[in-house]
């Protein structure tokens, strides 16, 4: 992601410094034609520092740069664990935290183009963001939806939410719950292949053409139609695969422990 949105804010046109320590890094910012610079360098009267950077070091390197940023800087975090993990500097009221992350472009969309159909991750596509002013001036939160919708762009739509809102959606709604269902249906695809010897294509292609539809179904995209076998097979299979708690994964405690465990490697 940090690439991607390098490029984005370059080709927007903002003076942009690109702080990059990794050879790998490097050598990809120079394909992409932008130079790196150093810290010392990179942070001389910024205004904004985008921290596009693994969740369990971003506290680490906020501690570090925090003494080199005027009061009023923002920093701009691309996801919420780290600030609801409280890995932000706490002696810096004068900073502004942002945090905002990109929806991806969605299964249903109006994309003619070929590159935007295949787009899964956003660049190309069309998709819609969230953003939160964790602290700082109210007026602050402009800039930084400015500055998220010229990363992310093209954007439909930016949702306002708080920090908590923006962590119960990720990691919790689209890594803890969603993705971990994608993962068993793949194991469940798995399963129909080698304990019942059915082809692995034709349970692949059979459950994700379902998938159209029951999405299309559930989420309001084509009317709710399923019969009503169907809808008591949902309430058998859910006493089969679904723990009656499991709405407890979206609660802020569980969220916490997640953002725990993903900035520091531990539930506390």
């Amino acid at each position: 992601m940090g690439l991607r949105v390098t490029k984005k804010l370059f080709e927007s046109g903002y003076d942009l410094r690109a702080i990059e320590i990794g050879d790998l890094g490097r050598k990809r910012l120079a394909e992409a034609g932008l130079a790196a610079t150093t810290i010392i360098d990179g942070l001389k009267d910024v205004q904004i520092v985008v921290m596009a950077l693994p969740d369990n070091i971003i506290g680490t390197v906020a501690a570090e740069i925090e003494s080199q940023l005027a009061s009023g800087t923002m920093l701009l975090i691309l996801d919420a664990a780290a600030p609801y993990a409280d890995a932000l500097p706490k002696n810096r009221p004068d900073l502004t935290y942002f945090v905002g992350h990109p929806c991806h472009p969605p299964l249903y969309n109006d994309e003619t183009e070929w590159a935007a159909r295949r787009d899964y991750h956003g660049g190309v596509a069309k998709q819609a963001i969230v953003c939160a002013l964790m602290q700082g001036p109210e007026e602050h939160y402009a800039v930084g939806v400015e500055i998220c919708e010229a990363m992310w762009s093209p954007v439909t739509k930016t949702h306002r939410v708080t920090v908590e809102q923006l962590a119960i959606l990720e990691p919790g709604l689209s890594e803890m719950l969603a993705m971990c269902m994608v993962d068993v249906m793949t194991e469940a695809v798995d399963e129909c292949e080698k304990s019942y010897g059915i082809d692995r294509q034709a349970a692949k292609d059979f459950l994700i053409g379902h998938l159209n539809v029951e999405i299309a179904m559930w989420f309001g995209y084509s009317p709710k139609v399923p019969s009503d076998a169907a809808l008591r097979l949902l309430q058998f299979g859910k006493s089969k695969i679904m723990q009656p708690n499991w709405r407890e994964a979206l609660s802020p405690k569980v969220i916490r422990q997640a953002s725990d465990l993903i900035v520091h490697g531990k539930i506390s």
